[in-house]
């Protein structure tokens, strides 16, 4: 299947190829047919994905595929009809004062073909998101998906065969070696979302064809409650963004750091609010499973690694483990250090390291030292403490007194930094990284440029001299 699977990439490739090149400066009104039809397909079966991400994971609750896939879908796309005949139009400006009555001119155009590879944790926000942003670019797109998912993989892929030609999107399935394949075709754009590992083999792939890359990765995201915080609603924020899809999600708090004399005071917090968000969480239907054996058990070793290097649990409710059902507790780890598995991989679960800290200023140094996260929380309502920390820390994105949300705003870029990616998208921005803005100078018809055709003499020289002295 896999053989068969690769076979057909190139071909479908070179199909797609044939279609943009006949018409490579789609109309706004192609490119809103295409984003209208890409809600008519999300509203139609949104209750049908929900089921099937819920039979991938084991237990995933329909009310957080509405919340974290569905709604950004919908509103990103809501948002590319609103704005993208704006974001479409040619940006004129005068050329440098050396050059006037010339003028200079960005336009936009598609890329060609977007190849999007996507992960298993929201298999369906992160397809529509980037395929948003590439089709109100006028770009079409091939999408990966993941073989983590087969029941949405394969319900996806069949609607959008229903609401796309094939040389307009086309989506494929299939194992590790199609991605593989998949990561070294020749498109004009590759966006990646996944593990910082994996991501690494993709870059390397597609340098083979020097294929552009927008890698959007991972890693420790902190939290940091700061001197003034709202502590108990910093807390709640916290529990939140780390328990909404039971930690699997790739901005979703991974470590702490809090006043060392808050230890408790949070440990206690967090129960109260994991009791309120899910009371009886055993039989909850509103609690996420493990998706996966594999990240069940990965998540375990975590946990007990780090207890037996000297780490403390802290169960936040009366659930215990339940590999069966791939259900893991919402846990906090204290006595945590860097020497730990919990703390040197992105965690991707509901396992959550306390670390204390004396000062802030300690606070910024630790994140300093380690590799930029995808995100950053900052909980605290100094402005001059605030100030101090954004200076100070470099992350893909920030949400201050909030988790997660800054994901969801599309006047802003949502991408990572040094380890956890490079590039960004979503918006505006996501229209400019799937186009080519290409720049054009436009000279006017009467123009004094004559003057500086050789031969090179005396009043080419008062020209240059002219010219040199305005810089």
């Amino acid at each position: 299947m896999s053989e068969l699977a690769i076979a057909g990439l190139i071909p479908a490739l070179q199909c797609m190829r044939t279609a943009q090149a006949a018409d490579p400066m789609p109309p706004w009104d192609v490119r809103a047919k295409r984003l209208r039809a890409l809600e008519t397909m999300l509203r139609e079966q949104r209750g049908a994905f929900a089921e099937a991400i819920s039979a991938d994971f084991g237990q995933r609750p329909a009310e957080e595929t509405d919340l974290l896939e569905i709604f950004p879908s919908l509103s990103g796309i809501r948002h590319a009809l609103c704005h993208g005949r704006r974001w479409m139009r040619p940006r004129g400006s005068l050329a440098g004062l050396a050059f006037l009555p010339a003028r200079n001119v960005l336009m936009p155009q598609p890329l060609g073909i977007i190849g999007i590879i996507v992960p298993w944790n929201y298999p369906l926000y992160l397809a529509i998101g980037p395929l948003v942003d590439a089709l109100v670019a006028g770009n079409r797109a091939m999408i990966k998906m993941s073989e983590y998912t087969p029941r949405f993989s394969a319900l996806f892929a069949e609607q959008m065969a229903r609401h796309f030609q094939s040389d307009e999107v086309l989506v494929v399935t299939g194992d590790a070696e199609v991605a593989q394949a998949f990561s070294a075709l020749p498109f004009d754009h590759l966006l990646f979302t996944g593990s910082t590992a994996v991501g690494h083999h993709v870059m390397r792939a597609a340098s083979t064809s020097l294929t552009p890359v927008t890698l959007e990765l991972g890693g420790k995201s902190p939290a940091i409650i700061g001197p003034g915080a709202r502590f108990d609603n910093a807390v709640e924020r916290i529990v939140f963004g780390k328990l909404v899809n039971a930690g699997q999600t790739c901005i979703a708090p991974d470590y702490v750091l809090l006043p060392r004399a808050r230890v408790a005071d949070f440990i206690a917090t967090a129960r109260r609010a994991v009791t309120q968000m899910y009371p009886q969480l055993a039989q909850s239907t509103q609690y996420a499973s493990v998706a996966s054996d594999r990240q069940y058990q990965r998540l375990v070793g975590l946990r007990d690694g780090a207890v037996a290097a000297g780490a403390q649990v802290h169960p936040l409710s009366e659930a215990t483990d339940d590999p069966a059902r791939r259900l893991l507790p919402p846990q906090l780890l204290s006595e945590v250090n860097d020497s730990m598995g919990v703390m040197q991989e992105e965690i991707f679960g509901p396992l959550l390291p306390l670390v204390p800290y004396d000062s802030l200023d300690e606070a910024i140094s630790y994140v300093a030292a380690h590799p930029h996260p995808l995100a950053l929380y900052l909980f605290e309502q100094d402005r001059t403490l605030i100030d101090r920390v954004l200076a100070r820390t470099v992350a893909g994105g920030v949400s201050l007194n909030d988790t997660l949300f800054h994901i969801a705003q599309h006047g802003l870029p949502f991408g990572g930094v040094g380890a956890s990616g490079m590039g960004g998208y979503h918006g505006e921005a996501g229209f400019r990284t799937f186009s080519h803005l290409k720049p054009v100078f436009r000279q006017a018809r009467f123009n004094g440029v004559g003057l500086l055709n050789p031969p090179y003499g005396a009043r080419f020289r008062r020209m240059l001299e002219l010219l040199l002295k305005r810089g």
